[in-house]
């Protein structure tokens, strides 16, 4: 059997049913209540909270380090420092944001690969302790800056089933991690660490438990050159359901519980869930704007779209679109506001034939990666957030 048909064959016994996003009526309430400008973020914070307990749940050994570039809003954070996760940033900007907030430096992983020195300096004066590597160059340009740093060096990993693979940007392979490994101990670095990043919303099992393994193989290899390593981070791209059948926390936990039942006890295992934590708690709530009928072809015109909240959709990502509007449904291509060609949200969607000027339409499941990429481009505003207020 061929890579590919296992994955299709694994996806077909995936159970769609657990996943528990935020109710349709629930949001058609709150926008009735709220009478909110659109476009807008409606969150639900006790859907957040419920989804970090259940990740904790699936994988009780792994520390729950939120991957702030989902979503860095203060409420959502709030309920992360509440619900006792720990973060992962990107930039120095990012770690800002938790310094206000009160989070210590010493607890902040900098997990970014590759870091602007002005970035990594400010990290280290805060206590920053820990960084990702993976290039000869960042281990000096981290060790210059910060000398006792603790590094953890990304590998490079399988991709295969997850819907934004990641390998060519970032990760050392495997063949070339040795060479990296010598040059720590050449330097007295201490390298002692090993993350992997499986693709974002990976649908594959398999990819989590490979890059177990691969760590182990790593972990030896440090050893053999006399170092410690005491971290494994299995990163992110935990999914969350759109329109494509996906794994269940719980079967993706016991695959990682399996693959991690032979680490040394000493050894600290943590995540980056960013996406599965926020996506499916909120609905970006807008409008439409216009219609046209254009060589057979109907389009919507929402007052959000590419540059204000979907920029997903243009590598790909399928949001289910909701409307209150009853009457035959018809293929249509949604785009947005501005005047841009590139400004289109999904193409052959079926949705009421209808559709007017003014009419309100729901998509769910955008709390990730929707306001932290929206813009103010060609002068339509981002979208607002909304916290929930449940009626």
């Amino acid at each position: 059997m061929t890579a590919n048909a296992l994955l299709d064959s694994q996806l077909e016994s995936y159970e769609l049913g657990h996943e528990m996003p935020l109710e349709f009526s629930t949001v058609r309430a709150a926008v009735r209540h709220n009478g909110q400008r659109t476009p807008f973020l409606l969150i639900d914070l006790e859907l957040v909270r419920s989804k970090i307990r259940r990740f904790r749940a699936a994988m009780p050994e792994v520390r729950v380090h939120y991957a702030m570039k989902a979503n860095p809003h203060p409420e959502i954070l709030r309920v992360m420092l509440e619900e006792g996760v720990a973060f992962e940033v990107a930039s120095a900007g990012e770690l800002e944001v938790l310094l206000a907030l009160g989070v210590p430096g010493p607890e902040i992983h900098y997990n970014n690969p590759i870091k602007p020195p002005g970035h990594l300096e400010r990290a280290a004066r805060e206590g920053v302790a820990w960084y990702a590597i993976d290039s000869v160059e960042e281990l000096h340009k981290v060790v210059g800056a910060k000398a006792d740093a603790r590094l953890c060096l990304r590998i490079e990993t399988q991709n295969l089933g997850s819907d934004w693979p990641l390998v060519g940007k970032f990760g050392v392979p495997l063949a070339e991690a040795r060479e990296l490994i010598h040059e720590a101990r050449r330097i007295g670095a201490d390298l002692a660490g090993v993350s992997f990043h499986v693709g974002s919303q990976c649908r594959n099992l398999d990819n989590w438990r490979i890059g177990i393994e691969n760590a182990k193989l790593v972990f030896d290899m440090m050893r053999s050159h006399g170092l410690a390593p005491r971290l494994l981070n299995i990163g992110g791209g935990f999914p969350v359901l759109h329109t494509k059948p996906i794994p269940t926390i719980e079967r993706i936990g016991a695959s990682v519980r399996r693959a991690l039942a032979d680490l040394p006890g000493d050894m600290r295992v943590m995540a980056e869930p960013g996406r599965y934590l926020v996506s499916d708690a909120a609905w970006l709530v807008s409008r439409v704007i216009g219609t046209a009928d254009r060589r057979g072809t109907r389009w919507v015109y929402l007052d959000a779209g590419v540059y204000h909240g979907l920029m997903e959709t243009a590598e790909g990502l399928e949001y289910q679109i909701r409307s209150e509007r009853d009457g035959a449904h018809i293929p249509c291509t949604v785009a947005g506001p501005t005047c841009d060609s590139v400004d289109v949200v999904a193409r052959d969607r079926i949705l009421p034939a209808g559709l007017r000027t003014g009419d309100t339409v729901y998509i769910p499941n955008a709390g990730a990666y929707s306001t932290v990429y929206a813009t103010s481009f060609n002068g339509f505003p981002p979208p607002e957030t909304v916290v929930l207020q449940h009626l």
